[in-house]
């Protein structure tokens, strides 16, 4: 059994040979910490954040695409495993995604819990390269291709070429970092603290980083949280516009990034790039107006990937089929 992971801050995605993506849910996990005792994962544990009595605790594994609690993301890998294959005979080869700047220590950590968690064989290969199989992209040939793959904890951007990134950076800023950009905007502007989920539902729901009209910087929303003044429940009602002005700093550090990038990149590859596009991947690439955005401040055109959440996992699964074709450059092995 062939396995590709995508084991991101927000969430994992599970792809498995000749089935496509089996499992997708958040990488949350509640813990009893009196006991040990893992009590629930996932999206039953998502829902429990900000809402555990003192004794348990919902918390995130993983932290800025690395892992930052090793026992608890091999008992989260276990239970996915179990998930999608509960009667399986044979351990499963897995190749799982990592951002593409990351310390040998932590590849490490994550070769040995998914080896801990069941996997016959570990692999790991760089997002922006399982991206852009992922989204289709021929990445074999010598012409270049650009991915921008915005995630839970981490943004990768990169210019591929011959089955290896050629020049790319990878931003500890993404869609985690957009969610505390809107509890920051709300706590200052209407001295009202929110919680993380209101924050994600306010970004999905209405956040627009480049509103075109004056129809699109008046949709609004409607948002519950705690009165720092009061200290009661309240209710604010906040607009798109708002949203731009509030994720306008990480969005400005994901654009000179891109810059930072284009600016490296080989004159010829430059062309192909020009040429074909730019290649967005991952939850952040659908935050509305990103494509629009990225696209007038380069002036390159911006396409989103068709599958842009799961073209990682899919990438990861199907790199995992076709090893001999990526080579070492591509895959890392412990």
């Amino acid at each position: 059994m062939d396995i590709g992971i995508d084991l991101g801050t927000a969430s994992i995605l599970v792809y498995v040979k000749g089935k496509g993506i089996v499992l997708q849910e958040p990488s949350v996990v509640a813990m009893d910490k009196s006991t040990g005792k893992l009590l629930a994962v996932g999206e039953e544990a998502r829902r429990m954040i900000g809402r555990t009595p003192g004794n348990i605790v919902a918390m995130r594994p993983l932290r800025e695409g690395v892992i930052a609690d090793y026992s608890t993301t091999e008992l989260m890998l276990k239970y996915f495993l179990n998930k999608v294959a509960p009667r399986r005979i044979f351990r499963p080869r897995m190749m799982i995604c990592v951002p593409a700047v990351i310390t040998t220590v932590e590849k490490r950590a994550v070769i040995e819990a998914a080896n801990a968690a069941g996997a016959r064989q570990t692999y790991l290969i760089e997002e922006p390269i399982a991206a852009a199989i992922g989204a289709g992209l021929d990445i074999s040939k010598p012409f270049g291709s650009m991915v921008i793959d915005i995630g839970g904890g981490t943004t990768d951007i990169a210019v591929l070429s011959l089955g290896g990134i050629v020049c790319g950076e990878s931003l500890r800023i993404a869609g985690d970092d957009f969610d505390d950009a809107i509890v920051r905007y709300v706590k200052k502007e209407f001295n009202l603290m929110i919680g993380e989920r209101s924050a994600e539902e306010v970004k999905i729901n209405i956040a627009n980083v480049y509103p075109e009209s004056e129809e699109d910087k008046a949709v609004s929303m409607e948002v519950r949280g705690r009165s720092l003044i009061s200290g009661l429940p309240q209710n604010v009602t906040i607009t798109a516009a708002q949203t731009c002005e509030a994720l306008q700093e990480p969005v400005e550090q994901i654009i000179n990034t891109i810059y930072s990038v284009l600016e490296r990149t080989p004159p010829e590859l430059s062309s192909d790039i020009s040429e074909k596009g730019i290649v967005m991947t991952g939850g952040g690439s659908l935050l509305k107006g990103m494509d629009k955005l990225i696209s007038i401040r380069t002036g390159i055109p911006v396409i989103i990937a068709e599958d842009a959440i799961s073209s990682v996992a899919i990438g990861a699964g199907k790199a995992l089929e076709n090893l001999d074709k990526l080579g070492p450059r591509a895959i890392f092995t412990k």
